[in-house]
């Protein structure tokens, strides 16, 4: 028991959060601070203070942090290249990290004794809320209820709402778990969880349906400056109004609808499927600008960065010295990422429309199929020689051995 004793809550306004309440003031006899963490969940946050003042809660944060997020968590990760199993853009990893961190220096101001979340057992939330907490102060408790309380199911938890006369949006015919944020929106759950099921038209909320995007082509210029986004069709935004504007063009366009059964860090797969339109747009054109201006080696280095870095990123490492580290060998690579792409979006498709940067590699002149005065053709032969030695000294050897074998042989 906590009796008296602050706990600060990672609250949404969501089902979970929202039973977590009464029952943790049943459970604990504790004073319960609501703290809702601001990373563009839009028209949610309208009526959060409310709710969790209805549902029990003593006191309530809101706390806006979407340019932290833009700018420390979303521009690091684009620039990294960082995608998680080929697919998925971290829209709801790189959340986590800073939504704990916010709910750590809340419970510092309040002098609480510990933190509640709620994420289930079962999935990575608990891993990267917990960590993070841990790794920025680890005298602080942390209370799980999905990992203690009898309540098995959401169907439990809304008849526990019920009981409890808390209003919640979520019905037993519409039970998608649903995770929001300025880059993001996930959903999992219901009949997504058979992998056969095609998601319903009408699950989307920023992305219209390819099928009913307009049957003409958008086309949209992104400027880069040291890796970082800082124009969207030649008019200069700051980074959450580029998030926020390039969700509106590429949602329009059916671009961003990302369909995937993930590995979850606590062992099993997961189906999710995740609307990320600006997210989409943004890590096409950073990867075409680095194939302007990138050398092949150091290119090819950080693709291998790029998943190691996605791998810490989802498995809640986000405060660690190892993801610090890789920070500063993406910075060293992003000093010439500076240009303009040209993408074209149709009906869900990102297609490369054209790149420039003054740092390019590119040499028209070296690689023209006219005639030309800086290649010398001939050059060519001498250079598969010495590249190919290997396999013709492998294949000379190859013959001696054998010829040696049939004469020992009498053949």
């Amino acid at each position: 028991m906590l009796d008296g004793e602050k706990v600060v809550l990672a609250y949404s306004g969501g089902l979970d959060t929202s039973v977590i309440i009464p029952w943790l003031k049943e459970n604990y006899g504790c004073e319960i601070i609501a703290a809702c963490i601001d990373v563009g969940q839009g028209s949610e946050l309208k009526t959060v203070r409310e709710k969790a003042l209805a549902s029990g809660a003593a006191k309530v944060y809101v706390e806006d942090v979407k340019e932290e997020l833009v700018k420390d968590y979303i521009f690091p990760t684009l620039k990294a290249g960082a995608v998680y199993e080929g697919k998925y853009l971290l829209g709801t990893s790189f959340a986590r990290p800073l939504i704990a961190k916010k709910l750590v220096e809340i419970a510092h101001k309040e002098g609480a004794k510990a933190i509640a979340h709620g994420a289930t057992g079962k999935g990575n939330d608990q891993v990267r809320f917990e960590v993070s907490i841990h790794a920025l102060d680890p005298s602080l408790k942390i209370i799980a209820p999905w990992r203690i309380w009898d309540l098995k199911s959401r169907e439990d938890e809304i008849e526990y709402a019920k009981k409890k006369g808390i209003p919640v949006s979520v019905t037993k015919d519409k039970i998608y778990s649903v995770d929001n944020n300025m880059w993001h929106i996930s959903h999992e759950g219901g009949d997504l969880e058979d992998p056969w099921n095609e998601p319903k038209s009408d699950l989307y909320d920023m992305i219209v349906p390819p099928e009913k995007a307009p049957d003409v082509p958008e086309y949209v210029l992104i400027e880069f400056k040291k890796g970082i986004p800082v124009k969207v069709n030649e008019k200069e935004l700051k980074p959450v109004e580029i998030i926020e504007e390039l969700n509106k063009i590429a949602g329009r366009n059916g671009v961003g609808i990302i369909d995937i059964v993930e590995n979850r860090l606590v062992g099993m797969k997961s189906r999710g499927v995740y609307e990320t339109p600006a997210g989409t747009v943004l890590y096409s054109a950073h990867k075409e600008l680095e194939y302007l201006v990138l050398d092949k080696e150091t290119m090819r280095f950080k693709d291998i960065v790029a998943q190691k870095y996605a791998d810490l990123v989802y498995n809640g490492l986000w405060f660690s010295p190892l993801r610090e580290a890789l920070d500063a060998f993406v910075d060293k690579t992003q000093e010439n990422v500076t240009g303009i792409v040209k993408l074209k979006l149709y009906k869900g498709n990102v297609i490369n429309a054209g790149s420039k940067s003054p740092y390019s590699l590119y040499n028209e002149e070296f690689v023209t199929f006219g005639e030309d005065e800086v290649y010398n053709q001939k050059d060519a032969e001498g250079f598969i020689n010495l590249f190919g030695l290997p396999l013709k000294i492998k294949a000379l050897m190859d013959m001696n051995r054998k010829d040696d074998f049939n004469e020992t042989m009498g053949r």
